[in-house]
């Protein structure tokens, strides 16, 4: 889930870097301090925007650097446990499909794609399935729900998310259209 949170924290500015343009310099650091990190929420900061300078700086003795209050807002990512997200298949391996949804990616183990025994094609970078013949492949959209949830706060890449698609109105995004057009004609 996607989330506009204000915030404040302090940016540490280097004293080398203290004759250049100040606003330019609170927004490039505040950026790079914020932007692509993980909050101690679980959040995922993807942008940081609307930066302005609180106050005026610190000096810490022995340090030289400033320390500034900047009061900014920041474009969140929430992955939540048991939330329903619409990804795409980047990647097939042997043990399953890892689905970018948002900014970070989710294992979806092999045992959680479908109620069919699969093949595996990692050359073909799809999963068969044996009996219903439906196959799963890089760039396919899916539509999943997290079911486990370990964000890596120092790398969010690293995170571990698992997913499931093994409950009705799960699937890949094709075999849900045609298990509505199956419906539709049975009544």
């Amino acid at each position: 889930m996607y989330v506009i949170a204000s915030k404040e924290d302090l940016i540490r500015i280097p004293p080398d870097l203290l004759g250049e343009d100040f606003e330019k310099l609170a927004e490039r650091l505040t950026q790079e301090s914020f932007q692509n990190k993980v909050d101690e929420d679980g959040s995922y900061a993807v942008l940081v925007k609307d930066i302005e300078p609180v106050g005026e700086g610190r000096i810490i003795h022995g340090d030289g650097a400033v320390y500034q209050k900047v009061k900014f807002d920041a474009l969140m990512f929430r992955p939540i446990l048991h939330e329903i997200v619409e990804g795409t298949v980047c990647e097939i391996l042997k043990f399953g499909a890892f689905v970018r949804f948002g900014p970070l990616d989710g294992l979806l183990h092999i045992s959680q794609i479908m109620d069919d025994r699969i093949d595996v094609d990692v050359d073909g970078r799809r999963l068969l399935g044996k009996d219903t013949k439906r196959e799963l492949r890089v760039g396919d959209g899916v539509r999943a729900r997290v079911v486990s949830l370990s964000i890596n706060e120092r790398s969010p890449r690293e995170s571990k998310i698992g997913l499931t698609m093994r409950q009705p109105g799960l699937g890949k995004l094709e075999w849900l259209e045609e298990d509505r057009q199956k419906k539709g004609e049975k009544k």
